[in-house]
């Protein structure tokens, strides 16, 4: 391994070191409650030494919000692709809402970042950095327009506030259990499984939704979106 190959390798072990401390003691003590200088202390550099990785609190931020949309992971891009193909169309957007879910668990504090704390800043102020979330939103109004066209949902639903239906309802389970608010012996899974299967039955069954179609993406946390 030559010296500037060595160089990059040690670069990106440090960029990693505080991605992964940030993230943890953002999680852990809450966004606005830490600065630059704690991520400094956790990894044992100085602070100007984090300066030379990113511009400031909110960039570390940025770069753990695209890593966290990248371990979503756009549906199209998984290995069990052709499967999900092979699907009625129904099936496909129960499967793509369910990784959804599945993310939730696998990558909890990803998750809380993306989703839950109300301290972050907005992801729209990146919006070139982050224009495969946008593009990942759109694939999941394009399977449920699928669905539409197939006769499976009614020609008067909006694609888009279906799509807004079925995300907050997974991310509502996602978020009771990522706070411990599940009753005892309640499985989250089963829970998450019912909410899918009865929206998707409710849009089915031709049932009109009341609200209406607004530019709500799908970075912004579930706290502003309540809010909202």
């Amino acid at each position: 391994m030559g010296i500037k190959e060595r160089q990059e390798r040690d670069r990106e072990a440090v960029r990693r070191s505080i991605l992964d401390a940030a993230r943890d003691l953002f999680v852990t003590e809450g966004y606005q409650n830490v600065s630059i200088r704690k991520v400094a202390e956790r990894v044992e550099y100085s602070p100007a030494a984090i300066y030379g990785y990113f511009q400031n609190k909110d960039d570390i931020f940025f770069a753990l919000a695209e890593e966290g949309f990248r371990l979503l992971g756009d549906p199209r891009a998984e290995p069990n692709r052709s499967h999900l193909e092979k699907l009625a169309p129904v099936e496909r957007v129960r499967a793509n809402f369910w990784r959804l879910y599945e993310f939730s668990r696998e990558q909890p504090q990803y998750f809380a970042l993306m989703f839950v704390d109300r301290s972050v800043p907005r992801i729209s102020r990146e919006y070139e950095r982050f224009a495969f979330a946008r593009e990942m939103k759109a694939h999941a109004v394009e399977g449920i327009q699928a669905c539409i066209d197939a006769g499976e949902f009614p020609r008067s639903l909006d694609p888009a506030v279906a799509m807004r239906t079925l995300l907050v309802g997974l991310l509502g389970v996602a978020v009771m259990a990522l706070s411990e608010r599940l009753a005892p012996g309640e499985s989250a899974d089963d829970l998450a499984s019912d909410v899918l299967n009865l929206t998707l039955a409710g849009l089915k069954s031709g049932l009109v939704l009341q609200s209406r179609g607004l530019d709500c993406p799908l970075e912004e946390p579930v706290a502003d979106a309540q809010a909202s």
